[in-house]
């Protein structure tokens, strides 16, 4: 089994994705653990999921800094008071700095309600519905200076019904959400999966654009 792979978790709101986290690592042939839980919001009730699993949280509110960079400085040293091998995004509803994505390069993941690289951003659900597009989804990728457009790791699809709303729609990917996002976190800490100079690469080769397809 790989060497144990820490994790800190940082989130702003329920904290689902989290908790798919937590339940899969709880399996135990699992080499990630969360190390530590940091929400940026004191009622973010993904601080409760991390208290009852027992796992550190931590509160850093952003409105206690005098700008973005501010916060980032001390959220980096926040986290890395951990010593974490990776970092991944769970509902973090911040836009980091350019200095925050550099120093965590190849080690911080993100999650999105999307098939990416369409609609990065918010209000992904009722845009798809807008477009009338047939197949929607969600993706994990690699973090990086471009908003949501990072090398992508895998991808969820699942088809658009004809009686979807924005709510149904969401509540379908959510399922997804909480399928692939702890995938590709063991990837990761099997030390199967890493940012190469041309993407993300899982077992030495490179992933396609779209990253590792999965259909429902």
């Amino acid at each position: 089994m790989p060497a144990r792979c820490d994790v800190v978790v940082l989130i702003s709101g329920s904290g689902s994705n989290l908790q798919a986290l937590i339940d899969t690592l709880q399996a135990g042939d699992n080499p990630a653990r969360i190390r530590a839980v940091i929400a940026n919001r004191a009622d973010a009730y993904g601080l409760e999921r991390a208290k009852a699993a027992g796992i550190d949280s931590q509160v850093l509110d952003h409105k206690a800094f005098a700008g973005r960079e501010a916060f980032d400085a001390a959220l980096i040293e926040l986290i890395d008071s951990f010593t974490p091998q990776l970092v991944v995004l769970a509902g973090f509803m911040r836009i980091l700095s350019p200095d925050f994505v550099r120093h965590y390069q190849g080690r911080l993941l993100n999650i999105h309600p999307s098939l990416l690289p369409k609609y990065k951003g918010l209000h992904t659900h009722q845009r798809a519905l807008e477009a009338g597009d047939s197949e929607h989804g969600c993706s994990v990728h690699f973090v990086t200076e471009e908003l949501d457009g990072g090398p992508l790791v895998v991808q969820a699809v699942i088809p658009v019904r004809s009686d979807d709303s924005p709510e149904s729609l969401a509540a379908r990917v959510h399922v997804q959400e909480h399928q692939i996002y702890p995938l590709a976190v063991r990837w990761f800490a099997e030390g199967r999966l890493h940012l190469g100079p041309q993407g993300a690469m899982l077992d030495g080769q490179p992933l396609p654009a779209t990253g590792h397809l999965i259909r429902t």
